[in-house]
């Protein structure tokens, strides 16, 4: 059997609004409660299950790369944009509102609500051109 991911937690201090948050600047479909859990789905089918965490609780901000369209990413930078969020071209948060353009495509970095830090390309690293 192929080993896949399935699905993973993520904390959140309100899972319904951290879940809506992303399918919304995704692009995705509206989450759906299951459990105490508010599930995003992927295209390639990965349950991204958002937990509300205690109030006291500290959030460890986890990094989260999607692999996104040409057009998809039009409207996800566009929502980054329009919403006036701080976004970067890599990891170390230096060129803001800046966008790379690695192995010929397009990616962006940006945090969640929860302090997430969340990436979107358009070319899988070391797809060249």
């Amino acid at each position: 059997m192929a080993i896949e991911l399935n699905h993973t937690i993520i904390a959140a201090r309100d899972a319904e609004a951290g879940a809506r948050w992303l399918a919304e600047m995704l692009g995705l479909p509206e989450p759906e409660p299951f459990g105490h859990f508010w599930q995003v789905t992927t295209a390639n089918g990965v349950g991204l299950d958002f937990a509300t965490v205690p109030a006291d609780a500290e959030i460890a901000g986890i990094h989260y790369a999607f692999l996104i369209s040409e057009d998809d990413f039009d409207g996800v930078h566009g929502r980054i944009v329009d919403r006036g969020m701080d976004h970067w071209p890599g990891p170390s948060m230096r060129d803001e509102g800046r966008i790379n353009h690695h192995d010929g495509g397009r990616g962006v970095y940006f945090l969640s609500p929860d302090g997430h830090f969340l990436e979107v390309i358009t070319r899988p690293y070391g797809s060249g051109t």
